[in-house]
């Protein structure tokens, strides 16, 4: 069943911003990231949700009253909202991450 197969393989990278390139997958209000963070990327706060999986790298991610290091094999889960505003720093040479989110 082909139709249920993602090969980011076969998919360009698109830049997001500075720093951050990735490859997107969309379908029925949700969108499929590989994203590949690099030390370029501008520090920038956000408020919107993001479920993934780092696959390789460290980064850590600042949230109001805390920072949080996530390495290679953690899962992030960061609700929307602005009480969970976040800002990432990348702490190796890149990060590569897959994430879940809503459109």
């Amino acid at each position: 069943m082909a139709e249920h197969l993602i090969k980011f393989s076969e998919y360009k990278w698109e830049n997001a911003m500075d720093g951050v390139r990735c490859k997107v997958y969309r379908h029925g209000g949700k969108q499929l990231r590989l994203v590949e963070y690099t030390s370029e990327m501008t520090p920038h706060w956000c408020d919107k949700g993001h479920y993934g999986y780092i696959l390789e790298g460290e980064f850590e991610i600042e949230y109001p009253g805390e920072t949080v290091l996530y390495k290679a094999g953690d899962g992030v889960f960061i609700p929307e909202g602005d009480e969970h505003r976040h800002r990432a720093r990348v702490i190796s040479e890149s990060v590569r991450a897959v994430f879940v989110e809503e459109l």
